[in-house]
Order: structure tokens, then sequence, then C-alpha cells
């Protein structure tokens, strides 16, 4: 094991979960609350039945090399932080065993090894204190500790006093700077504004870089492609996968992308609509692609709607309106804008199908539905489908400048910039610069 930093066998946890009596009223509720302390002796002590118990994670094994920065994901559930919390030792395993080579520093979750009594002085000595350092160590890397946090003022405040932002910033400072061998970090960042997320992210590629080990549990898809070469994905306590990021992480979302990318009515008879018009198949796809692929804020989409037109020579539009998660409506658009067939030509009965395409970088991230609109003459609704699609737009690659949180808005369109002087006179190391302007 000695190029190993961690090594987890077989891996179990095994929970019991409680069952709340039924609901009582009067006498007899007060007398149920009366026997909560002797009912939860029995449930101790007599043996769990099946339907109590939970296995948070199964036969798990798995090892890290010194050095390496390993991330985890999953859904919510899956496992990942009772797998960290038996890393460090902050819990004990059902089944299985967890050998770790080195001191670990973990941050687990806002406040995981804090005293809420003491300052941030004084709670950075404990901390240190507990990875078993000196304290000549801590006076060293102190002053660093400090201006990462950027606590200065409040520093001989109880941390209890402390913002989730500031406390979160001290527990990782502490954390990074401290020298573990092994630093455990879960799902903490989001906590944190756009600089300080940036901060953590190159603070533990630092730390990976100095040969130290990285598990790093998140949900942002971005920071885990930055930071780890590897990852393993977690689901039901059980490992489906792992091996280097981008391959797991695109299998991991293929399987858990759960959305309505497409629906068909294949008899015109019971399909939806009216006597005028009827739906046969509405999809939405990234462009270029022949099935249901995992959309990104990067994919150019079509949108194809297929009906039935059952009244000859009708005028007929398509309209599709996009809503938000919030169900904004991000935006409309109609077929009649920039379609001649459907705005100059009556139609023929028939089937007929319309497609739009929304460009890549425009969509902002999230999940959207989809209402689709047959429209008559411009004006009068000849058939209304509410939840037509649903889909998740996915962020997977990081932009310049941009943070790794959710843009505001809903649309964010990559839109054209240019930059010209006006009335400063460049410098002579820039003139080449003004010129290509």
């Amino acid at each position: 094991m000695n190029d190993l930093a961690i090594c987890v066998e077989n891996l179990g946890k095994r929970y019991r979960i409680g069952r709340s009596p039924k609901p009582a009223h009067g006498q007899k509720a007060l007398l149920q609350k009366l026997a909560l302390p002797f009912n939860y002796l029995v449930s101790t002590l007599r043996e769990p039945v099946p339907d109590e118990l939970i296995w948070a994670l199964k036969g798990i094994s798995l090892e890290v090399k010194q050095g390496e920065a390993i991330g985890l994901i999953g859904p919510n559930g899956a496992g990942k932080s009772t797998l960290l919390k038996i890393l460090s030792r902050i819990t004990e395993p059902t089944q299985g065993r967890a050998l770790i080579n080195g001191r670990v520093g973990s941050l687990l979750e806002v406040g995981t090894g804090f005293h809420p009594e003491l300052t941030g002085r004084e709670n950075i000595y404990l901390s240190g204190a507990i990875l078993g350092m000196k304290r000549a160590e801590i006076n060293h890397k102190f002053e660093e500790i400090v201006a990462f946090a950027g606590v200065e003022k409040f520093l001989d405040t109880a941390v209890k006093r402390y913002s989730s932002g500031m406390y979160v910033r001290l527990a990782f400072a502490v954390a990074a700077h401290l020298e573990p061998e092994i630093l455990l970090v879960d799902e903490v960042l989001a906590v944190g504004d756009a600089a300080f997320q940036k901060k953590c992210l190159g603070k533990m590629g630092d730390v990976a870089a100095q040969g130290r080990t990285v598990l790093f549990v998140s949900h942002n898809m971005i920071a885990i492609q930055n930071l780890c070469e590897r990852v393993v994905w977690l689901q039901n306590g059980e490992i489906m996968g792992q091996g280097p990021t981008k391959e797991v992480i695109a299998k991991y979302l293929s399987k858990s992308y759960s959305a309505l990318t497409e629906q068909v009515w294949p008899d015109q008879e019971t399909a939806p609509g009216n006597e005028e018009v009827r739906l046969h198949r509405v999809s939405i796809r990234p462009e270029n692609s022949l099935s249901s692929d995992i959309i990104t804020t990067l994919s150019s989409l079509l949108i194809e709607v297929e009906y039935w037109n059952l009244v000859p020579d009708a005028r007929l539009s398509i309209a599709l309106h996009i809503f938000t998660e919030q169900q904004i409506v991000a935006f409309t658009t109609s077929s009649d804008e920039t379609d001649k067939i459907t705005r100059d030509n009556p139609l023929p009965a028939g089937l007929l199908r319309s497609v739009c395409r929304i460009p890549a970088n425009f969509l902002n991230s999230g999940v959207h539905r989809i209402m689709v609109l047959i429209v008559r003459n411009g004006l009068k609704i000849a058939f209304r489908y509410e939840d037509a699609l649903s889909f998740d737009v996915l962020e997977l690659e990081e932009r310049p400048g941009a943070w790794y949180g959710k843009e505001p808005g809903v649309v964010r369109p990559r839109l054209e910039w240019k930059t010209e002087y006006v009335d400063i006179p460049p410098s002579p190391e820039f003139s080449h610069v003004c010129r290509n302007i």
C-alpha cells in the first residue's frame, strides 16, 4: 500500500430507520409521549425488521493513489457523503474496511470541526491540533490561512457570529492550508461566491500538484472536470462506474437524465387534437444527432412538430413557448416569422412537419418545458398542448471569466462584442493591437 493513499475493501454501511407510531389524540396522545423513552429503548434492543434497515453503502471497493484528485458524483442519497464520513473516521462501517495512509483533513459540511463558541483564531489552532500539527507549524501557516479566508476583521469573533459564507471560507482555508496528506471535500463550494469558488478549486489543484490526495464530492460537473482526472460514480450505495472524468460523467448524465424529449401518437383517431388538427409527433434533440443525447449549453437543438391537418387549404402555423423550471417564459417563437410555407400558403390536408432550430450558446442551464400551439390564420389557436416536451440543459464546459454556478437570466446568448480605441492614444507596445481591432 506504499503508493496508495486510500484502500477501501467491501465497505458497507447500514442504517436503521425509525417508524413513527400512528398519531393519537387526547389522553392517548399524552400516554404516547410519556412512553417515548421506553419505546425507544425497546426498539434499540429488539432485532430490526427488514423494512427498518437501509444500506447507504454496499460492497464498495476502491483504491486511490497518492497525489490523485478523485471526483465522487451521483444523485442525492447515493452514499457519497457517507463514504467521506467513514474515511474521516466520523462514523464506523457496518462491514468491510477503509485503510488510510496519511493525515486526513476534511471539510464535509459547514461547521464540521469548528467549535461555535471559539473565535476564528482559536478554531484555527484547534483544527491544527486535531490534525496532529505542532503550534509552530500552525504559526507558519497562520497568516496564509487568514489571508485566504478574508476574515481578518472577524478573527477574534466567535465563529457562531459568522455568516455561512465566512464560516465555510475559514473552514476550507484551515482544511487546505494545514497540510493534510489527504483532503476530503464535500459539496460546500455552493456556499461561496464566484471568486471564492475559483480560489478553492485552484487551491485543491495546488494540493494535488504537491503530491497530496483529494477526494471531491460535487454536483457541479464543471468543477469536477477542472479538478479531477478520474471520477467514481455512486448510485444507491454502489459503484456504478469509475474511470476518466469526461467518460464517466457522460455515462452518469445519460443514465440519470430523465426527460420527455419525444412523444409519438401513431393513431390519428386518438392523438391529441380536435376535428381541425391532431398531433403525430413532437421531439427535441441535439442537431446532427439521431438520438436523444444529453443536451448542453453548447448544443444546437432541433424541435420537430409533426401534425395532421384535417381541413384542406388551412392557414396554419406552429408556435412554441419555452418555459424555465420557475415556469417563466424564456422565449416564444412561431413558424410564421421565417417560414414562408406556413406564412404565405394554404396547407393541404395531410401529415406536415415543422422544424425549429435553437442555436448553441443560447439557452441557460436548467430544466425547460415546451408548450406547442397550432395557430390558424396567425390569430386563432386551433390547438394547444401544454406539456409537450421537457428537457434539461447541462453545463459541462467552463467559459472564460465565468463562475461555477448557474448564470442569472432565462437565456444567456453568446453575443458579439467589439472594443475600439476612441480618443486615448495607445502606447507603442499596444499599437499592433489597435491596428487589429
